[in-house]
């Protein structure tokens, strides 16, 4: 049986997060840093996506390694901020070698969460650079960086990191931003969906379901229709290659589908991005299979965290809210 990790013991070496959160705005950015380049990869299973720089991560295409991947709220709007997260790497000398100097390789994509807070002010610029220059081995989950604004199926989503270490020596890990169109939760018993991956130790995050007063009548879907999306970061210090890399992110998209009902609709712009450490030479398919079922496991129990260390925001409740 793999081990199972959650929080700051869950962040792979040579990776570090940092994150940007505007509260006046309830908006912010998220960013993983792989500063000394890990191979990298993306799948796209929401009908309605804002990315940047995911056309060069398709396996057959010449760039293979990425310096950070970018979440960010602010719609398409807050694209700009993944140049603060280029300008801090172009700084250090990281990025891709040219003869006009490096350039940094940021794939960056976005959710929904304008007009949420009490200012309209997308992530930009600056917010990039400061959620990179914020970025440590240490973890903050819940209501923060690019999930600071986010809402899941009617109540506040958010940030959350899980992963695993498996029998073979390799780790995996999940990155979520939770800001979906379907539901984390059984409108009928208040249950999560998914919370039978939740490891022994993550369970004392469960509330007390006794007390919970929603029904299906309060949580229809159309509560914030086409202002949705669940994005997702998996990584592995096994060194695949760039099409292992973008198996482990298709592998990866079960975890979505498992915490959140419906998932990949024509509204969200779901979507995966994989790291993967080393040269890119490749493993077993066996390793990789492993690997891909326990991405998507981090996946759901990811999304599972993010919903429950969330506190609520003006007019969105937390989850903990429906349980009295």
């Amino acid at each position: 049986m793999a081990e199972a990790l959650w929080g700051s013991s869950a962040l792979l070496a040579g990776l570090r997060l940092g994150h940007f959160t505007d509260l006046e705005a309830l908006t912010g950015c998220t960013v993983v840093l792989a500063e000394e380049g890990w191979v990298g990869a993306v799948d796209v299973r929401g009908a309605a996506p804002g990315t940047r720089e995911t056309d060069l991560l398709a396996p057959e295409n010449t760039v293979e390694k990425v310096q950070a991947v970018l979440l960010t709220g602010g719609s398409a709007l807050g694209l700009a901020a993944a140049e603060g997260v280029v300008r801090y790497l172009r700084e250090k000398g990281k990025g891709f070698p040219t003869p006009g100097g490096v350039v940094p390789i940021v794939p960056a994509a976005v959710l929904y969460d304008l007009g949420r807070g009490k200012v309209h002010r997308p992530p930009g610029v600056e917010a990039g650079y400061q959620a990179a220059l914020a970025a440590r081995e240490r973890v903050e989950e819940g209501s923060v960086g690019a999930g600071t604004g986010a809402v899941a199926g009617g109540v506040k989503g958010g940030v959350g990191l899980a992963g695993y270490l498996l029998e073979e020596g390799h780790r995996v890990m999940a990155l979520v931003a939770v800001n979906s169109l379907g539901r984390p939760f059984d409108p009928l018993t208040g249950r999560l969906y998914g919370e039978e991956f939740l490891a022994e130790g993550e369970r004392a995050l469960l509330p007390d379901r006794s007390r919970y007063w929603g029904s299906p009548e309060d949580y229809r879907y159309p509560f914030l229709l086409g202002q949705n999306t669940t994005l997702a970061v998996v990584a592995t210090d096994a060194p695949l290659s760039k099409a292992q890399t973008r198996r482990l992110a298709i592998m990866a998209q079960d975890g979505i589908a498992r915490a959140i009902r419906p998932a990949h609709t024509p509204l969200d712009g779901d979507l995966v991005f994989a790291l993967a450490l080393g040269e890119g030479k490749g493993v077993d398919p066996y390793i990789l299979l492993r690997l891909g079922a326990y991405a998507a496991d981090a996946v759901t129990r990811a999304i599972l965290r993010a919903v429950l260390l969330s506190g609520g925001a003006p007019g969105i409740p937390a989850y903990r809210d429906l349980l009295g």
